[in-house]
């Protein structure tokens, strides 16, 4: 394998039901500025992409208006109803410029708080590996597995020792992503993250520790811890 080039994919066609809110929470502002937008710029000015694909919805009518729409670098794509559904679909609209062996990240629309160290640790921790990886964050909170009651009651205290929480980028060579997600569709095994499917096909991915505030926008509390993080980057 040599000079493996490097894509960056943004899954961005999500409604963001949990929300609550007028647009969905790529398109809500930190600082007057979109979610998306610095999720966006942060991570394409933080390492080396020879380029970048943004699945959007085919309703969205935010698109326009965003920083991202004229930047070079950055191309669309229609999203899907799901998640693995707009990864495959950029994936897909990559196949003339991407190689069997080129690297792509994938990393969330809503999660604005990527450190620049984490992503070149991710980059230099996995660039010659033969699958790839992500990065995650150990628990590091005791787990309670829950009863069916109401209100749930604690029925047991899960091991965490060997648990970690998914963050993204998660990062995979191009070939091996497709075929992945493309199997895992066609089995109709649910796939919550790149990893998921690559895990359903035999694969191993690399766990890369990653800082625990690199946060998903999730819920409208999650939207002020952002913005205070992002303050402090």
């Amino acid at each position: 394998m040599t000079n493996p080039r490097f894509w960056l994919i943004v899954p961005a066609a999500g409604i963001g039901q949990r929300m609550q809110a007028e647009c969905p929470k790529q398109y809500l502002r930190i600082d007057r500025r979109y979610i998306l937008d610095i999720t966006l710029s942060r991570t394409l000015d933080s390492a080396p992409f020879d380029g970048c694909m943004v699945a959007l919805h085919p309703d969205d009518c935010w698109w326009p208006d965003t920083e991202a729409s004229g930047d070079s670098r950055i191309q669309t794509c229609r999203g899907g109803s799901e998640r693995a559904d707009s990864v495959l679909s950029a994936l897909r609209a990559l196949t003339p410029h991407a190689g069997a062996d080129d690297w792509v990240l994938v990393h969330d629309a809503a999660r604005p708080c990527l450190h620049r160290d984490d992503l070149t640790r991710l980059i230099t921790s996995l660039q010659n590996h033969d699958v790839g990886g992500l990065l995650a964050s150990p628990v590091a909170d005791t787990l309670k597995r829950g009863s069916n009651a109401t209100p749930p009651e604690a029925l047991e205290t899960v091991d965490r020792s060997s648990l970690w929480r998914a963050l993204t980028p998660q990062m995979f060579r191009y070939a091996k992503l497709v075929n992945a997600l493309e199997q895992a569709l066609e089995n109709g095994q649910p796939v919550t993250d790149e990893s998921s499917a690559m895990e359903f096909s035999g694969n191993m991915p690399v766990l890369v520790e990653g800082r625990p505030d690199n946060i998903k926008v999730t819920v409208p509390a999650d939207l002020a811890l952002a913005g205070f993080i992002l303050s402090q980057l």
